[in-house]
């Protein structure tokens, strides 16, 4: 059972470690109740201890009832052969040691024992009356002796033990190392560890906005700890209850119909309100707040109202990639994928009443099912800063409750230069893709979860020209069209209905799929290629109904294991796969010590389509491209470097000037390499993030189509040195006017 007190008006404070007052006044709870998993102490914000840091009070409060069992106290026992000469005086020691410092300082209770039998045996080796020494010696070996000795079985003795060479008596800092309380203010529902973890290095530590980020090593354990502080565990006691105060009132007062719930601008609304809340607020509790305190209130105010509350915080990181919440999900921390660290443990532990509202706003958001007849939600949300993947699954499916995965998506999309400066490709690799977007290329983006897919489909959609119109098909949108949109592309967005959770009134993928082809010539991107869409898919590109860009993610590690997958799994005739040019694999790889994970592109293969049964067997796969993890690049092969690929002879076969000539079409990858490159050089050098976003890299992509057409009606030709110069005088000219 949980033992809540409230502390709010108490003349002292709310914590175990710090207030002998409140460590007393858990002893008590504990001697009373002997069944309890958890202490809450609450004022303006709450400090939970957990069962292991109750255990530790309930090893001192079976002391104490040991000794009133025993009656140690009592005059029958304290007065040896009835000599009542030292009754008052041990009697008076041991009430204040048992019944007043180890219920509120347990570890000077130990001290003042300590030096109680110190003394005495300086008294004894003094004292000449035999009847005296006796009573000595049966006080110290039968009560204090003992009681010290049950004492030094106790975690909190022997935790203290260490260090309590010159300890005073009432300071209260060791105790700090041993209870660390789970904190969260009263507005809030999920838990936090405000102490780093004993033990731990600090191996890293940035700041994202005003939350303080810190990694730590722990001993003895691979797994990493990601110790977050956000604003609202660090506020005055004032403004947390200013905090409170304003969200009982909007609790109270808030919309609750589904259409406002769903609306776009609910979070600005949230914030407006919730600003002059707090305003209101804190003047009727007469606190003085600044402009910059009033947003900052208004913003987490809005962040456990109108959001996600903590996960939020989590998904402003940029370092992170997968959010985990395991049911039962009350009883563990939340777990995240960290970009540099790997698996990583949280401070963060949510409860009940966190999951069953986040998955509320799930359901009222995405307008799909979560119940024990549709156990599995699949939805893609916009949250500050970015979209999330969410997969939720509850009962039946998950027998403890609640679970969920969440996967943060960029909020601006990847580009490729972008790529090349986290090294998940190389520029020679980035030249070849923008060629092959260009050229019109069949293409599969392959890999296991987690390896980057939908990311190098996302920027390779931007190597596209906004004059091309592109319609994309997903069941979960994940895809950046809204970007996109914004940056003057023709696109169109279609959403099937999940395999997963199949939801009725959304239209199947096959269906989606052909209802595209309808929608006139576009290039075609498929956000995942799933399930019976993809004999649609396969078939229209065989018969040519597809003269665009065709381009989607599958699952699959290697060449050959996507065309099983596409022709046993999905029913796909071999035939009909030979329309596939290019299939390019991702991977997610470790470190040799296994500690560390990095994602990297590990192969560019194309298909040729001279084979019968067997595309391995038959030489239907050659590389174009291969990963070498000596040099931890991706490294063209002969086959490229000498002008062999059928795939790129057939595209350059298509433009006057390209075909037959594989030098001119080397040159324009190496100078599509080039540019990119340089992007991702100078945006290191210049530290200028923005210059390898979207907006710059769509921007290079046309001037540098504009330049080579100049170049070609000036001289024949698009030299490929004359047009870098010109794109880098451009480029260079655009830096320095964003200034």
């Amino acid at each position: 059972m949980q033992i809540r007190f409230n502390c709010i008006g108490s003349l002292f404070g709310s914590s175990i470690e710090d207030f002998p007052e409140v460590m007393a006044r858990a002893m008590d709870a504990v001697l009373e109740t002997k069944k309890v998993q958890s202490i809450v102490f609450a004022r303006e914000g709450e400090y939970e201890y957990d069962a292991e840091q109750v255990g530790m009070l309930l090893e001192i409060a079976h002391i104490i009832e040991y000794v009133m069992r025993e009656k140690l106290i009592s005059s029958a026992q304290l007065m040896f052969s009835k000599c009542r000469k030292c009754y008052p005086e041990w009697h008076g020691m041991l009430n204040h040691i048992v019944f007043d410092l180890l219920r509120s300082d347990p570890i000077g209770g130990y001290v003042q024992l300590t030096r109680e039998i110190r003394m005495l045996k300086a008294r004894l080796s003094k004292e000449r009356d035999r009847r005296y020494q006796l009573c000595l010696r049966k006080y110290m070996r039968e009560i204090l002796e003992v009681i010290r000795g049950r004492l030094e079985e106790t975690k909190i003795v022997k935790g203290a033990k260490p260090h309590i060479m010159g300890y005073h008596i009432g300071d209260r800092s060791l105790y700090r190392q041993l209870f660390m309380p789970s904190t969260r203010p009263n507005f809030m529902f999920t838990r936090f560890m405000v102490t780093p973890p004993e033990g731990g290095r600090s191996v890293s530590r940035y700041k994202i906005g005003d939350v303080q980020i810190e990694i730590y090593k722990l001993p003895d354990e691979a797994q990493y700890f990601y110790h977050v502080l956000p604003p609202e565990f660090r506020l005055p006691e004032d403004q947390y209850a200013v905090l409170d105060a304003a969200r009982r009132y909007m609790a109270t007062h808030r919309p609750t119909t589904a259409e406002f719930m769903k609306s776009e601008r609910i979070r600005d609304i949230f914030f407006n309100i919730g600003r002059d809340t707090i305003r209101d607020t804190a003047d009727s509790m007469k606190v003085h707040l600044t402009s910059r305190q009033v947003d900052q209130l208004a913003n987490i105010l809005t962040r456990y109202t109108a959001g996600f509350g903590v996960l939020e915080i989590l998904l402003a990181d940029e370092h992170l990639q997968d959010i985990y919440l395991n049911s039962p999900i009350e009883s563990q921390p939340i777990l995240v994928f960290h970009g540099e660290w790997g698996e990583c443990k949280t401070n963060l532990i949510p409860t009940r009443e966190d999951a069953e509202a986040w998955a509320t706003r799930l359901r009222i958001q995405s307008g799909r099912p979560l119940d024990e007849a549709n156990p599995v939600l699949d939805v893609d949300i916009s949250i500050p800063g970015g979209k999330a993947r969410f997969a939720v699954v509850t009962n039946t499916l998950s027998p403890e409750g609640l679970g969920f995965a969440i996967r943060r998506h960029r909020y601006k999309p990847w580009t490729l230069p972008l790529f090349i400066q986290n090294q998940y490709i190389s520029p020679l690799s980035a030249g070849l893709l923008s060629f092959l977007v260009d050229g019109n290329a069949a293409m599969l983006v392959a890999g296991g979860r987690s390896s980057g897919k939908t990311s190098l489909l996302s920027a390779m959609m931007l190597e596209l020209l906004p004059k091309v119109r592109i319609v994309t098909i997903e069941d979960t949108l994940e895809l950046p069209v809204e970007q996109m949109r914004n940056l003057k592309y023709n696109i169109e967005s279609l959403k099937s209905r999940s395999v997963i959770t199949r939801v009725e009134t959304e239209m199947p993928a096959d269906e989606a799929l052909r209802t595209s082809l309808r929608l006139g010539d576009s290039a075609m991107i498929v956000g995942e290629i799933r399930s019976v869409e993809a004999r649609a898919l396969w078939e229209a590109m065989r018969i040519g109904a597809l003269s665009n860009v065709v381009a989607g993610t599958i699952h699959g590690e290697s060449p050959y294991g996507v065309y099983d997958r596409v022709v046993n799994d999905l029913g796909v005739p071999a035939t009909s796969f030979k329309a596939t040019d290019i299939v390019i694999i991702c991977k997610m790889l470790r470190t040799a010590d296994g500690l560390k994970r990095f994602r990297r592109v590990t192969g560019i293969t194309e298909v040729r389509k001279k084979w019968e049964h067997d595309p391995e067997r038959e030489g239907g796969f050659i590389d174009l491209m291969q990963y070498s993890g000596k040099e931890d690049k991706l490294k063209g092969t002969d086959t490229l470097i000498n002008g062999e690929s059928e795939i790129l002879n057939r595209i350059s076969s298509h433009v006057k000037e390209w075909s037959g000539n594989w030098e001119v079409v080397w040159g324009n990858i190496q100078l599509r390499a080039k540019i990119k490159e340089t992007m991702a050089r100078l945006s290191t050098e210049l530290n200028r993030p923005d210059i390898v976003e979207a907006e710059w890299v769509v921007g290079s992509n046309n001037k540098h189509h504009l330049i080579s057409e100049k170049v070609r009606q000036d001289i024949g030709y698009a030299d490929p040195r004359r047009v870098y110069e010109e794109w880098l005088k451009w480029f260079k000219a655009g830096i320095r006017k964003a200034v």
